[in-house]
């Protein structure tokens, strides 16, 4: 049975899809329309891709300033993908629950088995494509990567899916807004 969190805390909400799933669109339009719900800013070693900026989308360190906050116990969670390596830091998620505000966490299933161990009344949600080779178009047009770092993806994809089962709630993303309001049902349901 999970703990419940006091009601002057917030919850953490764990939200993880394979690459290319749309987490980051159903992330957007969570943020834009539930109450009390704040997001949590990752670290990444990755290159920065167009658009993005250092603090609103992800932080972004070199590898050896990452390994550095590794060593000091920054990180609430971190892990290696894709050789390049990404984190929640910690202070940020602490400060945004005690705040009283909800926290929303778009991390990999290595990110969220890590949370599931350290934060035990944290709610897990896994966002599935509805289908491989609908996940696949996708990955082809959102047009950041090889095709070669797309059958690598496309592989990795259908790894984290077998994962899938060990999240509290599991949601096939073929509609954008089905998925945000079963989300926030989610939440509200959570939050009682």
């Amino acid at each position: 049975m999970k703990k419940r969190k006091s009601q002057k805390n917030g919850l953490v909400i764990v939200l993880s899809a394979p690459s290319g799933c749309g987490k980051t669109t159903v992330e957007r339009h969570l943020l834009r329309t539930v109450r009390r719900l704040r997001r949590s800013i990752s670290a990444t070693t990755r290159a920065r891709r167009k658009g993005e900026r250092h603090g609103r989308d992800y932080f972004f360190f070199t590898k050896k300033t990452f390994q550095e906050k590794i060593k000091s116990n920054y990180f609430l969670e971190w892990a290696r993908v894709f050789s390049e390596y990404y984190g929640t830091p910690r202070k940020s998620v602490t400060d945004t629950l005690q705040s009283g505000f909800d926290i929303l966490l778009t991390i990999d299933v290595q990110g969220a088995r890590k949370i599931r161990r350290k934060v035990k009344s944290a709610t897990f949600i896994f966002l599935l494509p509805p289908s491989v080779a609908q996940l696949k178009k996708r990955l082809i047009k959102r047009g950041t990567d090889t095709s070669k770092e797309i059958q690598k993806r496309l592989r990795q994809a259908k790894s984290e899916m077998k994962q899938s089962r060990l999240y509290d709630y599991i949601i096939v993303n073929d509609s954008l807004s089905c998925v945000v309001k079963t989300i926030r049902d989610i939440i509200q349901k959570e939050r009682l």
